[in-house]
């Protein structure tokens, strides 16, 4: 096969398509961490496209954190990335599983406090309301990805952190506390230095920056469940932000 196909074909959509390709081969290990990725002319025969369109795929890729280029040496696999997505529905174990990893959500902390002034604006109740804090480790393929401070109105979601605990899940705690579907409200993305603990947690230095990003999501009469503020490893995770999300 040629590395040449009709001008026609060569369109976002193709280009776009290969680099979700290759970056779930990535997340399933197919290519794994360090590892040089075929060449521009393997990968052209491969998907039947022309070179052009390969090096946009591969653009994308180096932009979303996945792999880097080394001049006259090839593009290679970072040590470990995984792109996770934001969106009205934002799940963890759908982010990983859609990356081809598989991990899942671990209580670190649980207590019952009284709302400060962010966390009852968030959650639309008055200040020194009871709320469940959680502290939640997310993890991937065996590695930190994010750790997060996490507060739901109570009495609502009394047993919550117990559920959380068991199955790793926090749809399926929310599922057995009547709440069949939510959405995410919003959520603000900052680069900000980890405090030590939660660097010593993701499994990095202080010195490196981390994603913040702070989120509220609602039930489907559009009350505020859970407010959430989580840091993300950001030498590990890319975030996309997917405003179609249905």
């Amino acid at each position: 096969m040629t590395d040449v196909i009709s001008s026609t074909r060569d369109t976002d959509r193709f280009w776009s398509r290969i680099a979700n390709e290759l970056a779930e081969a990535i997340g399933q290990g197919v290519y794994a961490p360090g590892v040089r990725l075929p060449s521009e002319h393997s990968l052209a025969q491969q998907f039947g496209v022309n070179r052009h369109t390969i090096r946009r795929s591969l653009a994308s890729l180096v932009q979303r954190g996945l792999v880097h280029a080394s001049q006259g040496r090839g593009t290679f696999v970072e040590s470990f990335a995984v792109d996770l997505v934001l969106g009205k529905r934002t799940r963890h174990r759908h982010s990983l599983t859609h990356a081809g990893l598989r991990g899942a959500l671990q209580v670190l902390q649980s207590a019952e406090v009284e709302a400060g002034t962010d966390e009852a604006q968030a959650l639309r109740v008055p200040e020194g309301s009871a709320l469940l804090y959680l502290q939640v480790l997310g993890e991937g393929a065996g590695q930190p990805l994010h750790v997060s401070e996490r507060y739901f109105p109570l009495p609502r979601f009394a047993n919550l952190a117990e559920v959380v605990q068991s199955t790793g899940s926090i749809t399926e705690a929310f599922t057995q506390h009547g709440v069949m579907d939510y959405v995410r409200l919003d959520s603000r993305i900052s680069a900000r230095l980890p405090a030590k603990d939660v660097a010593e947690l993701l499994a990095q230095s202080v010195t490196r920056p981390a994603l913040l990003v702070t989120s509220v999501n609602v039930d489907t009469e559009g009350i505020p469940i859970e407010f959430s503020k989580a840091w993300f490893a950001g030498d590990r995770v890319t975030l996309t932000v997917n405003h179609h999300d249905s």
